[in-house]
């Protein structure tokens, strides 16, 4: 779901969306490069994300990832997904008084 959010916002090459998600979650959320590659072929797999090559800020050869119609219509399922399962925590954390 973070990284389909992180390319909401535009195409991104990997060490962008590491970056962009530790950025926006000020630093809380840290995502290992190991972890962050699989996850990229996973929604590349699925039809959520795409890829190409560029060139990187830094005049480098790079693999970015963009957001598919298919990613974006997930992305609004994993939200609506995540954000039953946060008013559920929350009603078990701080039940209404009776």
């Amino acid at each position: 779901m973070l990284i389909l959010q992180t390319l909401a916002l535009g195409p991104a090459h990997g060490h962008t969306i590491a970056h962009v998600i530790g950025l926006r979650s000020e630093d809380v959320l840290q995502v290992e490069h190991g972890s962050l590659y699989p996850a990229l072929h996973r929604l590349e797999d699925r039809s959520w994300i795409a890829s190409f090559w560029g060139t990187s800020e830094n005049n480098r050869k790079a693999r970015y990832y963009r957001l598919t119609q298919a990613g974006r219509r997930q992305l609004g399922v994993e939200t609506s997904r995540w954000e039953r399962v946060v008013r559920a925590v929350n009603q078990v954390l701080r039940p209404a008084e009776e």
